[in-house]
């Protein structure tokens, strides 16, 4: 199938087309940038959601029942599913679609694995162009799924509309979660795998390591009597130290994360979580948020696309690599460092475009 004959399936709808353009896009087939620009027109419709957290924490089977949540509301979605690499084949490794299985029959739910191929973010190069695919295709909720790797994985909150951290009680503590970076990244949280020892403790945790960052430490810590330390002096925090979602859109002030707590493979929990999504789309929205994230998010794709071009361009005949050859010749010889190497490559392209004017 051309690229041609891709576009006119997507703008019809037809399941093959989304499976195939996405195909091209990650494999880099000739034409995929064709066809991500023929799309581009068609995007910004699709709530991206990101999930990230470390290996464990059940990042599949909350996407399932999030996805299961979605369609009994008759939204569509799509899955982008980050799997670590084969080292061998280079593909993805763990395959998230055998794990959701359950929706793979679901004509309103589409669900790619693609392999991180290296990536330290924890996201594939390309998933952001997978995400822009779907969205153009017309999907209503896109869910973004990250490798978990652990620390590095915080490119999801440049791809994303909302990211959502999942950690489980055997995490750790919340101020070495505090210094993992997630902390930074969050938009909500999730404690997932409620029914394990140490849930609420590490809710609470949470709640105050986000105290400290917005300047209320001890607004979620119950008093004395029982009540929280909002509800002693009058606040209108919830009322229940248990309470799955803490409410989290005050009057003013920034957005602050709230803790959902979820046993995801019983189902507890989902719909506060999707309330809480609700909820925060609805601030980024009113507060004009939404558009500076998308807008960071185009600029973001523009340089990609940008370097892309620009590494292919080096390293083909059509461009300076005969001086590329030269310069790493000098290297290997000994007779260059790597950066004088560097700057005069760059100094002769220089030239070269200069000389064109």
């Amino acid at each position: 199938m051309t690229s041609s004959a891709i576009i006119e399936g997507l703008k019809e709808r037809k399941p093959a087309a989304i499976a195939r353009a996405i195909s091209m896009v990650e494999n880099g087939s000739p034409g995929f940038e064709r066809l991500l620009a023929a799309v581009h027109a068609e995007i910004g419709r699709a709530r991206r959601i990101g999930v990230t957290g470390p290996p464990g924490a059940g990042k599949s089977t909350l996407i399932e029942r999030l996805t299961a949540h979605f369609r009994a509301a008759g939204r569509t979605v799509g899955v982008v599913a980050v799997d670590p690499s084969s080292p061998f084949s280079g593909g993805a490794l763990l395959g998230d679609r055998i794990r959701m299985e359950s929706a793979s029959g679901d004509a309103g739910v589409f669900i790619r694995s693609m392999a991180s191929r290296g990536s330290l973010g924890g996201m594939a190069t390309t998933t952001g162009e997978v995400a822009d695919l779907m969205d153009a295709y017309g999907f209503e909720r896109i869910l973004l799924e990250t490798v978990g790797v652990g620390q590095s994985e915080l490119d999801v909150a440049g791809a994303a509309d909302t990211t959502v951290v999942v950690l489980v009680p055997e995490s750790g503590d919340g101020i070495q979660t505090m210094k993992a970076g997630l902390m930074e990244i969050a938009d909500v949280f999730v404690v997932n795998k409620a029914d394990r020892p140490g849930a609420d403790r590490l809710r609470q945790e949470l709640e105050i390591a986000m105290g400290l960052r917005h300047g209320h430490t001890f607004r979620h810590v119950p008093a004395h009597h029982g009540g929280t330390d909002a509800q002693t002096h009058g606040g209108t925090e919830a009322s229940s130290v248990g309470a799955a979602v803490r409410p989290s859109v005050r009057a003013s002030g920034p957005w602050e994360p709230p803790v959902v707590v979820t046993t995801a493979f019983k189902d507890e929990g989902i719909a506060e979580l999707i309330e809480a999504l609700d909820r925060h789309f609805a601030a980024l929205e009113a507060s004009g948020e939404l558009a500076a994230r998308r807008r960071r998010r185009l600029e973001q794709r523009t340089r990609e696309v940008l370097e892309r071009s620009l590494r292919q361009w080096v390293w083909s005949d059509a461009g300076p690599r005969a001086a590329v050859d030269t310069a790493l010749a000098d290297v290997a010889a000994g007779r260059r460092s790597p950066y004088e190497a560097a700057a005069d490559v760059v100094e002769r392209i220089r030239s070269r475009e200069g000389g064109k004017g």
